[in-house]
């Protein structure tokens, strides 16, 4: 990627070891000193135990997604190596645990185009005062290889072991010399001197962490949650951000509790949300029409993982969009937003309360796996970028001009929004209940009653008048003869993708949908007039996101698919190749 040094590392062993706070040092130092990483972990169904592995890649410009290859591999376990060293590439480097079996000799890891080192790394750690310091070792041998200095260091070692006394910074300090002096391998790998250090510290977020701060940043002071993978690092950043701001975090019994006391809470006027995967999702259903039918505004996350059912609650999917555009019985308008980066993750969650708000309809943010877990290096959000709309709420100036009568909260507009009262406010007086309702609540079957409000309902999302920025994320040449569609995390090797196809003389150009419901059809129409072929790109096995197109737009002889639904997230020469043959067919016709 340009004048990024492109460099991979990978970090491994078994689950329980600490071994994220390795990524997490190693990320972290990196960005003080002014580059960018992408970090994704890869983890078992389990607590403690069963492999896991970190993979992060190390540029001098932004990156949204992993390299294919791996330049070192750090090894706790015979598993790093075994399920990796098909990513090893001439240079590359191996420092592994004492008494781990070498690679096995074939022609992606001869030894004479891979250097290999054994390191006691437990021991060294024990020599250094605490076997618990291992991790340290690791670092120390990570920074001989990059040519890292250790100095940078010992002030992240400070801020980390600070609080638990000078000892444990010793003895920390200590074990990531050690680290490095073990060391003696003569390959290095060059960053390079292009980065600048940042006048502040940089910040190396998860999409769950982004998401928790984007819902403090909105304003948000209610969170119901139960637990579940990849959602309850949301529910846990919560836990400690809210009460700090004056709100409050519930967990619940389950999810049926969580979304029904989320909605009380918004129905009360506060801001409010939950954060689920597809399980918890399934249980939300009934209460999502009841969202509809009441028109409050609350925020549902989403955080897909494998399905149906328990299905794969570690591995990456895109299979819940389905549920989120059509799940509920009878007809519900919603929108539905899919952050495609850390930083969206941000800005699109403090979105997602103002559009709640603003069209009194449940809205949800459509994340992944992927997403939610990776760690990506990123920028000071800007907090004015975004100001916080209420939507139409009456004020009490105008309700106390009014007669004491039933107020018509339901009452039919042109943009099909009406002026919402909260619970206690003088002259507001409504009644709310799931039945089909007049303006004023009251239950009502009348027929033409019925389709006055079905139609405002729908009307409000349907002529929502979202900016195209806000709809998509479009990129490269607009006169192109290939569009790559894609939505959520798929945007860091769609992107990548696209480079590589232009650079082989392919003008494709890259449309990464933000908002997928209301769809943006006058936009997609538009941006896909030119091409010759669609490509759309993602993680599920139905091609919901090109079945949902087709039913949008006419396009479907230029339309295809490349789906993966093995519980792995793309990468980008399955892009690159798919389309390659996918013109080539094109080209022949």
């Amino acid at each position: 990627m340009g004048s990024s040094p492109d460099i991979s590392l990978l970090v491994g062993g078994q689950q329980g070891e600490g071994l994220e706070s390795i990524g997490e040092m190693v990320s972290q130092g990196l960005g003080r000193l002014g580059y960018f990483t992408y970090s994704f972990r890869t983890f078992s169904s389990r607590i403690k135990g069963g492999h896991t592995h970190v993979k992060i890649r190390i540029g001098n410009d932004a990156v949204y997604t992993n390299l294919e290859r791996v330049d070192l591999i750090v090894a706790f376990d015979q598993d790093t190596i075994s399920l990796n060293q098909n990513e090893l590439t001439d240079g590359s480097v191996i420092l592994l645990q004492e008494g781990l079996a070498l690679p096995v000799v074939d022609n992606n890891t001869d030894t004479q185009r891979v250097a290999v080192q054994s390191i006691d790394f437990r021991t060294l750690a024990t020599q250094a005062g605490a076997t618990i310091t291992k991790n340290l070792v690791a670092l120390g041998a990570i920074c001989a290889v990059l040519d890292l200095p250790l100095e940078h260091f010992d002030s992240m070692i400070d801020e980390r072991f600070g609080k638990k006394g000078e000892t444990v910074v010793a003895q920390n300090r200590q074990a990531l010399r050690d680290g490095y002096q073990a060391c003696t391998l003569s390959r290095r790998f060059s960053l390079g001197n292009r980065a600048v250090a940042p006048s502040v510290k940089p910040m190396i977020l998860s999409g769950n962490e982004a998401i928790a701060l984007g819902a403090v940043a909105a304003g948000c002071k209610f969170m119901a949650g139960y637990p579940i993978t990849p959602a309850s690092e949301v529910l846990e950043n919560l836990v400690h951000m809210l009460p700090k701001v004056g709100g409050v975090v519930v967990q619940t019994e389950d999810e049926l509790a969580a979304i029904n006391v989320a909605l009380g809470a918004a129905y009360s006027g506060v801001r409010a949300m939950t954060a689920t995967s597809g399980p918890g999702l399934s249980l939300m259903q009934e209460t999502i029409g009841l969202a509809g039918m009441t028109e409050t505004p609350v925020v549902i996350v989403d955080l897909q993982r494998g399905g149906p059912s328990s299905g794969m609650a570690t591995k990456h999917e895109q299979s819940d969009l389905f549920a989120m555009l059509h799940g509920t019985h009878g007809e519900v308008p919603r929108i539905v937003m899919a952050p495609s980066t850390v930083e969206d993750a941000f800005y699109d969650t403090l979105r997602a309360f103002n559009y709640a708000e603003r069209y009194q309809c449940p809205v949800f943010v459509a994340a992944d796996l992927a997403l939610a877990t990776c760690r990506q290096t990123v920028q000071e959000f800007d907090l004015n970028a975004i100001p916080i709309e209420r939507g139409n709420i009456a004020s009490p100036e105008v309700l106390a001009a009014r007669e004491t009568s039933a107020f018509d909260r339901y009452a039919v507009t042109q943009e099909g929004i009406s002026v919402r009262t909260l619970p206690g406010q003088k002259n507001g007086l409504h009644h709310t209940t799931g039945i089909e309702h007049s303006s004023t609540g009251y239950p009502s079957e009348d027929p033409a009653n019925r389709v006055q409000m079905m139609n405002k309902r729908s009307q409000k999302i349907r002529t929502a008048p979202f900016a195209e920025s806000e709809r998509v994320k479009f990129e490269g040449d607009a006169d192109s003869e290939l569009l790559l569609v894609g939505f959520g995390s798929t945007y860091g090797a769609i992107r990548e993708a696209r480079l590589d196809l232009e650079a082989q003389g392919i003008r494709a150009s890259h449309m990464q949908i933000r908002i997928i419901s209301p769809f943006p059809t006058q936009v997609f129409e538009t941006r896909s007039r030119p091409v010759r072929k669609i490509v759309v790109v993602e993680n599920n096995s139905m091609g919901q996101l090109a079945q949902l197109i087709k039913s949008e737009v006419p396009c479907h002889e230029r339309l295809t698919s490349l789906c993966k639904y093995n519980g792995k997230p793309f990468e980008k020469s399955e892009i690159t190749e798919f389309c390659k043959e996918a013109m080539q067919h094109v080209h022949h016709s």
